[in-house]
């Protein structure tokens, strides 16, 4: 059992006062490329997993910090290019529009990152989550070849497809706390007439997940769902 603070990320522990926290480049040259082209990874801290096995709640790695994943996209039928992204209890739904990853050196697009918040039910309908994965892949991976050294003996699967293999980013977006009403100056007394629970009125009740509008996740992204109704 993880302890609070934990400092686990994927399969590897680190050392105390180490954190694991690459920058969306080093994300897609240093270990996503590395990844596909079978190249030596600078350090074996992203494991590879199924990402549709898994609800967010229940994937590997400390559930309070960052997650990082190499994931091969499955598709949802078998004569279709439609990623399958449910789970058990829900479903990824994707938001905004791909961002283009850039080399900082050379101003070339290296890769593209797609940002996706978890929902529970089944499609279309379902209830948001703070659950958030950013999905990184390659751009232009077809007639590139591999800038590192490879392994010896390494292979290429031909069953996979370079373009299929993508790495995820997956965390928990933290909502700002509530301050209780009548405390928003440090304890004066609220002019407007509003009493907390406190005071005996009262409290504001939560927002239900049918009625909650729809907040943008953490990526900054303040565009509709890239997809139409009942898309994943």
């Amino acid at each position: 059992m993880e302890k609070p603070g934990c400092v686990r990320q994927g399969l590897v522990r680190l050392p105390p006062g180490f954190r694991f926290h690459p920058t969306d480049e080093e994300l897609v040259v240093q270990y996503l490329k590395r990844k596909v082209f079978c190249c030596p990874l600078p350090a074996s801290i992203i494991p590879e997993i199924g990402l549709s096995k898994y609800d967010p709640w229940d994937l590997p790695g400390c559930p309070e910090s960052e997650r990082y994943f190499f994931n091969i996209r499955e598709v949802k039928y078998p004569n279709g290019s439609r990623p399958n992204r449910a789970s058990a209890s829900g479903f990824w739904k994707t938001t905004g529009k791909d961002r283009p990853v850039v080399a900082s050196r050379t101003n070339q697009v290296v890769g593209m990152k797609k940002a996706l918040v978890f929902y529970r039910g089944r499609a279309p309908n379902g209830c948001k989550t703070d659950w958030i994965m950013h999905e990184y892949r390659l751009a232009g991976t077809g007639s590139e070849a591999c800038l590192f050294p490879q392994r010896k003996n390494s292979t290429l699967s031909s069953v996979v497809r370079t373009e299929d293999w993508v790495l995820c980013r997956v965390f928990k977006k933290r909502r700002p706390a509530k301050v209780p009403a009548g405390e928003e100056f440090g304890g004066f007394i609220d002019f407007l007439g509003r009493r907390g629970a406190e005071s005996g009125g009262e409290p504001e009740s939560e927002p239900s997940c049918v009625t909650e509008a729809c907040d943008e996740d953490s990526a900054g992204s303040e565009a509709s769902s890239s997809q139409s109704p009942g898309e994943t």
